[in-house]
């Protein structure tokens, strides 16, 4: 007789919507060559793959970039009426998608409309002599959107880790490009997503904690209030959704009332009025190196006051890394019942305030920084009156 662990177990590899992998983040940008360039330079990226005009497609360009198990498709539009460019031109650079790999993108597909959602795109398979794509794609908050991907042959998605195969159809792969080499020779460290944090119009988060739950099967993890996460000037809340697995979480932010206009306030004022992601977090083993490296590179960090340093130690203990390297890059630590984590956030990533990535280590936590909240949002907030948005 069957225990009830591997009946369990049986049930959710029977699930359509397991998801397996986040098989790509999918960025809509005006300029791909010129944004594939940047987050090599910025980030430690390798350009790996092109899709555009030499490969026969027509309609788009668009590059992959990979390091770890992220893997970033940059996507323009080579005509005024392609997606990427109508939405670039209404919100900026910035996240359309997430996709995720699963074992059959139409039964996926199908599970998630009956399950309440609204389609993105129907199925589209692709097959040629490499293998077949099957993609299927669903409307999440705003402008964001999840596809389902399901791969066989060598489109598989153990051979998209072991790199050098071809990624979907359209691609191939480039030549050896001399950023790639310089950064196979001075790697930032970067490995996994860890989380994406959506931001949504005051009285939509509870809508879209809603839809995950009852969509794609999520549960929620955490819970923050206006106390949690407050200034004397701005507010917000989130709620942090959890798709199992250790694959990705979701939080999902929106205003709160406060004395001045919040950090969501201002996004959804850049962002067309309308919800989508705001920032990536990017995990590491080594935050010291990682920040170290990425500072080296360029890459402009929010400013974090000498007085956190006063203070944060007694509130945080002993941790393994220097201290003193620690506060020269200005990361922030915080811990929770089961260990500590490390973190820092970029500047925004172009003109428009909308979008920043987070660079996050875990030492055994599981929380997303609550002790950091203020000090956090008080450097937003400076951010924001330098930009004459506060």
């Amino acid at each position: 007789m069957s225990s009830p662990e591997t009946l369990a177990e049986t049930e959710n590899s029977n699930d359509p919507l397991r998801l397996i992998d986040v098989d790509y983040v999918q960025f809509y940008v005006g300029n791909a060559k010129q944004a594939a360039y940047f987050y090599a330079q910025a980030f430690g990226f390798e350009i790996e793959q092109i899709s555009d005009l030499t490969t026969n497609v027509r309609e788009a360009a668009t590059y992959l970039l990979t390091q770890g198990n992220i893997r970033f498709l940059l996507t323009t539009g080579l005509h005024p009426d392609h997606p990427a460019q109508q939405e670039v031109q209404l919100y900026g650079d910035g996240i359309k998608d997430i996709a995720f790999t699963v074992e059959d993108s139409v039964k996926a597909y199908e599970q998630a409309l009956k399950n309440g959602a609204e389609s993105a795109y129907e199925p589209v398979e692709i097959t040629d002599e490499l293998g077949t794509i099957v993609k299927s794609g669903v409307k999440s908050f705003g402008r964001f959107v999840h596809t389902f991907i399901s791969r066989t042959g060598k489109y598989s998605i153990e051979n998209v880790k072991q790199r050098g195969e071809q990624f979907l159809p359209g691609f191939r792969v480039l030549d050896d490009l001399a950023i790639n080499k310089y950064n196979r020779e001075n790697p930032t460290g970067l490995f996994y997503v860890d989380h994406c944090v959506g931001n949504v119009p005051m009285g939509e988060m509870d809508v879209w904690v809603k839809w995950y739950e009852d969509v794609l099967g999520f549960k929620l993890f955490k819970h923050f209030d206006a106390e949690d996460i407050s200034t004397e000037y701005t507010a917000l809340m989130s709620k942090v959704m959890d798709s199992g697995r250790e694959l990705i979480k979701i939080p999902i932010n929106e205003p709160a009332e406060g004395r001045n206009k919040s950090q969501i306030e201002e996004y959804l004022d850049w962002h067309n009025n309308t919800g989508g992601i705001q920032h990536l977090a990017l995990l590491t083993k080594d935050e010291v190196n990682t920040v170290g490296e990425l500072r080296s590179r360029g890459v402009d960090f929010l400013e974090i006051p000498e007085t956190y340093y006063e203070l944060v130690w007694d509130r945080v203990g002993e941790i393994d890394e220097d201290i003193q390297q620690v506060k020269d890059l200005r990361v922030l630590v915080d811990r929770d019942d089961k260990g500590y984590l490390l973190q820092i956030f970029t500047k925004p990533l172009q003109d428009r305030p909308t979008m920043f990535f987070e660079i996050i280590c875990r030492r055994g936590s599981e929380s997303f920084g609550k002790g950091n909240f203020k000090a956090l949002f008080e450097s937003l907030e400076l951010e924001q009156s330098r930009r004459g948005n506060l």
